[in-house]
């Protein structure tokens, strides 16, 4: 908590005092933004934070300040952050309640002593989002207005009903209230400048297929100004009972399998074939769901054109070049075992080339659709008998703008496959059967384990869809875009793999090396 703020009015007129913005900004709520997890500019040299936008919620018989600030830094673009900020009264029955973590500052409001606080912890706050969100209601002030969409999966017996609410008090990129242990609401705190793709993709498969394997959008929050894009505040899930997540469900599996090969034995748990093919299968229908040639442009099919062509090339370009770089500044560095496999990547430049300028050349008649963009295992939930998806915000280091690019949904299969691979490939890592066995024989094991998942998993993929079907031309484009988009994502994860987990280079290492004989296959 900083400081001590002295508010000459009743908190409702409070910013009608100059000099309430200017000590906020000047020390208040640097100090507070920097204790807080979700702000991501805490490594970066800060110059100063203003409050861009200001606009008055009512709550109850007061108001919350909805704060859009804007972060300055020395070097890079600044950054836009939500806040709303609340005044609780110390004689307050819950004031008390407030945790430590959303006390921004000790105020003197009008003489009465208290709190400014995070709203998000002032449950006179949560309980207004909901029934404003129940409402579909409008909060307007000068050209700024605060929309309140409710959604499907709001059911009506929860409308204007009274229902519990509590922070989820565990420290993210974002904000999350909890009502009544039905709904999930998940407050954006870092802002782009137009819609969050995750409200889109969630809200679209709602309201517009039966596809039933996400959380079901119940609302969204949104700030509009005139004359310029919407941005989302929030948005409200239906809550989904879940054990765990795919990828720690495939780990509890291998563990059968690392047992077996401790003993030189080759077994698999027959169930993971069950469960791979039934991820396949909702993988696919999350991906028909979204297949809409009805749908309005943001979500209709599109073809390979030029420009996209152009996109994916030099998306892949310029992710190799600057990979390429990252080995060779690192090869001294890495074990022999990721030595061998760099070598076979850089050796193979020219023929990576080769291949991605086809992307550029050969004709494509498959489409293009909106995905889910950052597909992994661990972005699919466990629940007793089935799997639920999650997180379609999209690759985190993309730009908005790029998350919304309509891709072939092989670009998810990639994901996924990818994602297998690593399951494997970690449990030889941490194993300590695996850790004194020869390389080779490991290597084999994890190959045959990985080959059977991805045969499995594609099979049943392509089975759902049925054929013909325009998301895929035929059998020979498939097999392209599959490889473009497998070199794709191993080529983005030697990136951090080399910057953050140098042990682990030779697992995207090795999916790159298994793509270049893929490649060299085609050209015999």
């Amino acid at each position: 908590m900083q400081g001590q703020i002295k508010i000459k009015t009743d908190w409702i007129n409070a910013f009608d005092d100059s000099k309430l913005k200017k000590m906020l900004e000047a020390s208040i709520l640097p100090a507070y933004l920097n204790t807080c997890r979700w702000f991501a500019g805490k490594a970066r040299k800060q110059e100063s934070v203003q409050i861009e936008n200001l606009i008055k919620l009512p709550v109850n018989e007061s108001v919350a300040f909805v704060l859009i600030l804007k972060v300055n830094y020395s070097e890079g673009n600044p950054e836009n952050y939500f806040l709303p900020i609340s005044f609780i009264d110390s004689d307050k029955s819950n004031s008390k309640e407030i945790l430590p973590k959303g006390i921004i500052s000790l105020a003197y409001c009008n003489e009465k002593r208290g709190l400014i606080v995070d709203s998000i912890y002032d449950e006179d706050f949560q309980q207004t989002i909901f029934k404003n969100l129940s409402n579909n209601n409008l909060t307007i002030q000068n050209t700024n207005k605060i929309v309140f969409n409710r959604g499907k999966g709001l059911a009506g017996e929860d409308i204007n009903s009274n229902i519990t609410s509590r922070v989820l008090n565990v420290e993210q990129s974002n904000s999350s209230i909890i009502y009544g242990e039905k709904y999930f609401l998940k407050l954006y705190r870092k802002l782009f400048s137009e819609t969050n793709p995750e409200v889109e993709m969630v809200a679209f498969l709602t309201e517009n297929s039966d596809f039933p394997y996400i959380p079901a959008f119940a609302g969204n929050i949104a700030w509009q100004r005139k004359g310029k894009p919407e941005v989302t505040l929030g948005m409200m899930q239906r809550m989904v009972e879940n054990q765990t997540d795919a990828w720690t469900v495939t780990g509890d599996l291998l563990t059968t399998f690392m047992e077996a090969f401790s003993k030189k034995e080759f077994l698999i748990n027959e169930s993971i074939f069950d469960k791979v093919e039934l991820l396949a299968k909702r993988t696919a229908e999350m991906h028909l769901a979204l297949f809409s040639p009805n749908a309005n442009k943001e979500f209709s099919p599109a073809n390979f054109d030029k420009s996209y062509k152009k996109f994916i090339h030099d998306r892949i370009k310029n992710l190799l070049d600057n990979r390429y770089d990252l080995i060779i500044e690192n090869y001294t560095k890495l074990e022999p075992e990721a030595q061998k496999l760099a070598w076979d990547f850089m050796e193979a430049k020219e023929l990576i080339d080769d291949f991605i300028d086809q992307i550029i050349t050969r004709e494509i008649l498959s489409q293009r659709i909106r995905i889910h963009g950052d597909y992994h295992l661990g972005q699919v939930l466990a629940t007793e008998t089935d799997y639920i998806i999650i997180d379609f915000e999209g690759e985190p280091e993309s730009s908005i703008t790029d998350r919304k690019i309509k891709h072939s949904p092989l670009k998810d299969v990639a994901g996924i496959i990818r994602s297998y691979h690593y399951a494997i490939s970690s449990k030889f890592f941490n194993d300590s059967a695996a850790k004194d066995t020869d390389k080779e024989r490991s290597s084999k094991a994890s190959d045959r384990w990985y080959g059977l998942i991805q045969k499995t998993f594609l099979e049943k993929y392509f089975s759902t869809f049925g054929k013909p079907h325009p998301l895929f031309k035929n059998n020979t484009e498939i097999n392209f875009l599959l490889l473009v988009y497998l070199l794709e994502k191993a080529v983005y994860e030697l990136g951090y793999e080399v910057s953050y987990r140098p042990d682990w280079v030779k697992i995207p290492l090795k999916g790159i090396v298994d793509v270049i004989r893929e490649i060299e296959k085609l050209k015999t």
